[in-house]
């Protein structure tokens, strides 16, 4: 394994693992008491509307790349996380929404790359959304049992 692929996997795996502590609302206080935020699993101004069916086949951890980035999207019931290394996390939801899957998110430092997605395929392996916003379409490979995709592609090494 070359040092790029580790350090790809060991990336993916950070946000994959990142994803599923914020949609579980764990804060590592683990006090009834603790009154961390969690992430609202309401669409904010980024939509136009309310999932209001189930997420379905979307539920799980979908990794990608782009732009030498890492990108975990994390669905969980209606809840979804998007996280890509260098920092940008966002947090909404997932679903049925006038008969087509959505995905609506708000992300950390305003971004609005990803803030809605319409599902345009989900199967067993792969999930292909297209982003309101310039990055268009992006094909996600499906991360089952804590495990990472094969066939990631790796990101040159910055020397």
């Amino acid at each position: 394994m070359t040092t790029a692929t580790a350090r790809v996997r060991t990336a993916a795996a950070a946000a994959g693992l990142v994803g599923a502590l914020a949609l579980t609302g764990c804060s590592g206080g683990g006090s009834k008491d603790d009154s961390s935020p969690t992430p609202s699993a309401t669409p904010t101004s980024t939509g136009t509307g309310a999932v209001t069916g189930s997420s379905g086949k979307l539920q799980g951890s979908w990794i990608t790349t782009s732009k030498g980035s890492i990108v975990a999207l994390v669905i969980t019931g209606k809840q979804a996380g998007l996280f890509v290394t260098g920092g940008t996390v966002c947090s909404g939801a997932a679903g049925t929404e006038a008969g087509m899957q959505m995905i609506h998110l708000t992300c950390t430092g305003g971004s609005k790359d990803r803030g809605t997605g319409m599902v345009e395929s989900v199967g067993k392996d792969a999930l292909k959304v297209t982003w309101s916003g310039k990055l268009g379409q992006e094909t996600y490979t499906k991360a089952e049992g804590g495990k990472l995709p094969s066939g990631l592609p790796t990101a040159p090494v910055k020397q």
